[in-house]
């Protein structure tokens, strides 16, 4: 793309030595030092997720950042095994990557993280480690909640959900590096994730209650240290909407909220629509957070949603019927609860 340089590989050397495979894209020549974008997750930069990142960072370098998708260990062609989703590991080489950016004479000191799903999860679990770069995250179709409000278990209940994605991660976790960037180590790492890989739906079913395994990753538990401020986004059709609003309730520092009627994609790729301008959206959020501009972003409401109008059920929508809302704070003086009792009180 022209007026951006792109860095197809760049290697990450964590304090163990393990490295981890990134891409970066950089503004133009000349930009000097500026804030930088991480998307952290472990669907394949080079194949599955390389779509998503044509579209995503292209358009933050564009508008003055550095911007990285990095794999995380045991992913695409970094090292490492993995084997569970949203463990202490993860967090811990996420924050030496967010130090190891600040210190690059690309990046300003300012990093901020944006994420959609796994990414999303982790950017608030990340933030809850609360390293001194990051100072703004976007979590896009998260959930703050891993027991309760996620794929796994939904007030109790194991969901059909556990199973599927339980099957797709299994095969994710074994798939190869590429030879042509880790060269002739690829059939050794491959051999190693065969090796160690174990089917994660039977750990997720091992845990049936609330206990210690679904707590930790669950921000919800401790809102206080997420320092970062947070723009939560999420959309009517997307299993993850709840989060939205707990954590406008919850977070005690910045935050801002978006509903759309979007399913589980960004909202200017999501449907169904209206889509909008979600890129110059975010980067209003970077430019406040990252670079001290007064956008005017923050004197905005705290909840932006679309309200969506009753329509007859169909199979798909390609657009959803309704207007923009908003609310100045959340909780709202316009709302107040409403139980409904499934027996007698």
């Amino acid at each position: 793309m022209s007026g951006i340089g792109i860095q197809e590989t760049v290697w990450i050397d964590l304090p163990d030595g393990c490295r981890l495979a990134a891409r970066l894209w950089l503004p133009a020549d000349g930009a000097g030092r500026v804030p930088a974008i991480l998307e952290y997750l472990p669907y394949r930069r080079r194949d599955r997720h390389r779509g998503d990142d044509a579209i995503l960072h292209p358009a933050f370098a564009k508008a003055g950042y550095a911007a990285m998708r990095v794999d995380m260990r045991g992913a695409g062609d970094s090292d490492g095994v993995m084997d569970d989703e949203y463990t202490p590991r993860e967090w811990d080489d996420a924050v030496a990557v967010i130090d190891w950016i600040a210190r690059q004479d690309w990046c300003d000191g300012n990093v901020g993280m944006i994420g959609l799903s796994w990414s999303g999860f982790n950017s608030l679990q990340i933030a809850a480690k609360a390293p001194p770069a990051l100072k703004a995250i976007v979590t896009t179709c998260a959930s703050d909640d891993r027991y309760a409000d996620d794929m796994h278990y939904m007030g109790g209940c194991l969901l059909n959900d556990n199973l599927q994605y339980g099957a797709t991660l299994f095969t994710w976790l074994g798939t190869p590096p590429d030879p042509a960037i880790v060269g002739e180590r690829w059939r050794e790492m491959w051999r190693r994730r065969l090796e160690q890989v174990s089917p994660p739906a039977a750990r997720w079913m091992s845990h049936s209650d609330r206990d210690d395994y679904w707590r930790s990753g669950s921000v919800c538990e401790d809102y206080s240290r997420i320092k970062a401020a947070v723009l939560a986004v999420g959309g009517w059709a997307d299993g993850y909407t709840n989060a939205v609003l707990r954590l406008l309730a919850g977070l005690p520092g910045p935050r801002k909220g978006l509903i759309g009627p979007w399913g589980h994609a960004f909202p200017h790729v999501a449907t169904p629509g209206p889509q909008i301008d979600f890129l110059g959206y975010v980067t209003r959020w970077w430019d406040h957070w990252l670079k001290g501009r007064d956008t005017g972003l923050m004197d905005e409401p705290m909840l932006t949603c679309w309200l969506q109008e009753s329509e007859p059920p169909r199979a798909r929508y390609v657009t959803r019927r309704g207007r923009w809302i908003s609310e100045a704070s959340w909780p709202s003086r316009n709302c107040q609860p409403l139980s409904f009792q499934l027996t007698p009180a």
